[in-house]
């Protein structure tokens, strides 16, 4: 049987591969969506892939998380910044955590240099592009054997 992963995503990333394509890229959620399903099959993972641009309909797929996945991979965008909230959901998960970012956030504004959701997290991928969400379910499949 095959062990769920939700791959959770925040704000405006449901305009991926319009929205500043020289930042985030030409790549939409589909298609990392379905990269990370054909990835996840190979790996003997299922993939769920969420996008919300409200902060407490991601703390409802984080506890949902609970009982349906074995992991969570979490791009919560500008919430990365600001939210207690989504940290705290985190910390209710027992699962591992890995954080990702399209960007190279340390290479941005200062204000995106620091990351509530790193205190929860496991491992943090931040620079690969789409890539990143590749490279964190290999891990994932790695940190659940």
């Amino acid at each position: 049987m095959s062990k769920t992963i939700h791959i959770l995503n925040g704000p405006n990333l449901n305009l991926l591969g319009r929205r500043q394509p020289e930042i985030y890229g030409h790549d939409t959620l589909d298609d990392v969506a379905a990269r990370c399903a054909a990835l996840g099959s190979e790996l003997g993972l299922a993939t769920q892939l969420f996008q919300s641009n409200h902060e407490g309909e991601i703390v409802d797929m984080i506890h949902r998380a609970r009982d349906e996945a074995a992991g969570i991979i979490i791009n919560p965008a500008a919430y990365t910044h600001t939210s207690v909230a989504i940290l705290d959901a985190l910390h209710t998960f027992e699962g591992p955590v890995l954080e990702v970012h399209i960007s190279n956030v340390h290479q941005r504004e200062g204000f995106r240099h620091h990351s509530y959701v790193s205190l929860r997290a496991d491992g943090v991928i931040a620079g690969f592009g789409t890539q990143g969400y590749e490279l964190a379910l290999r891990r994932m499949a790695t940190l659940l054997g």
